[in-house]
Parts: C-alpha cells; structure tokens; sequence
C-alpha cells in the first residue's frame, strides 16, 4: 500500500479516535466535577472552575490533531 493510501485511511481514523477519546474525557470529567460539587456544594465555584481549565485542556488534544492532520493531508497528493 502506497504511502498516499495508507495516509488518507489513517487521518479520518485518527481524527476518529481522538473526538472519541476527548468526548470519553470530557464525560469524565463532568462526572467527576458533578459528584464533588454534590459532595460539598460551598465549594462548587472552584470546582466548577477546576472542571473548566482541565475540560480546555483536554478539549485542546484534539484541537491538535486536527490540526496535524490538516498538515499532513497536504502530503497525500
């Protein structure tokens, strides 16, 4: 299999397994927030704004491949 080829089955795939992955992230990490927060309901602003840094950041993983891939759909031809 050409170079070319196995480049543009593995791009979509990839982008695949990264909103897959960021979306199992970001489900976590809601969860986690929402049983803190029921936990100890005074101190929902921080954790609220942990949840938000820590969402942007995961969120951002996959930002990056999307961009990678934009770099390298360049190459298929």
């Amino acid at each position: 299999m050409p170079y070319a080829s196995a480049l543009s089955f593995a791009l979509p795939l990839g982008i695949a397994i990264a909103a897959i992955g960021s979306g199992i992230g970001l489900g976590m990490i809601g969860q986690g927030a929402m049983q803190a927060i029921g936990r100890q309901p005074e101190a929902a602003a921080k954790i609220q704004l942990a949840m938000i840094i820590i969402a942007g950041l995961a969120e951002a993983l996959t930002i990056y491949a999307f961009v990678t891939m934009f770099v390298l759909s360049t190459k298929i031809g």
